[in-house]
């Protein structure tokens, strides 16, 4: 039991926030682009998916694992992020951290969910059963390089909208 549900009813819950997450954030991820603030949906990027990375810590685990690490640097980035847009009203410097930490928060999201689908989708656990193999290595390295490119054009295009008062 995990805060009251069964293991299965709290997985199901944590994916449902993990999805919204990524859904939301692939949602900001064209505002900035696109030099939109999208107000409404980035409250609900950064809720869902500091929501993610904080029930990701409650899984039984007997040991350090790589999703705890990027749980952890989730939250500092989505705190980064949160500081940047919020706290500092992007403003100077704080437009291009917010753009940066949110970017990165995303990329972890749809990391963690890459690895989670080659892991329990039976035809990509057929194509990489150890995650080693090129088929997984090839997503993960397309994937990385689109929001590298997906970040540098948000800091570009996102930068030149006035912040906030």
């Amino acid at each position: 039991m995990i805060l009251g549900m069964s293991t299965a009813t709290f997985t199901l819950l944590h994916v449902v926030i993990s999805l919204v997450g990524i859904g939301s954030g692939l949602v900001v991820m064209y505002g900035l682009i696109a030099g939109k603030r999208l107000e409404g949906i980035t409250a609900i990027f950064l809720v869902s998916t500091v929501l993610t990375s904080a029930t990701g810590f409650l899984f039984p685990n007997e040991h350090v694992t790589p999703g705890i690490i990027i749980g952890g640097l989730s939250l500092l980035v989505l705190a980064l992020a949160i500081v940047a847009r919020y706290a500092m009203h992007m403003s100077g410097a704080w437009r291009w951290v917010y753009v940066v930490s949110a970017a990165v928060a995303l990329y972890f999201n749809v990391f963690v969910f890459i690895v989670q689908s080659f892991e329990k989708v039976p035809t990509l656990r057929a194509l990489a059963p150890t995650q080693k193999e090129p088929p997984f290595l090839v997503a993960q390295s397309v994937v990385l390089v689109l929001f590298v490119v997906l970040t540098v054009a948000g800091v570009k295009r996102f930068h030149a909208q006035p912040a906030a008062a």
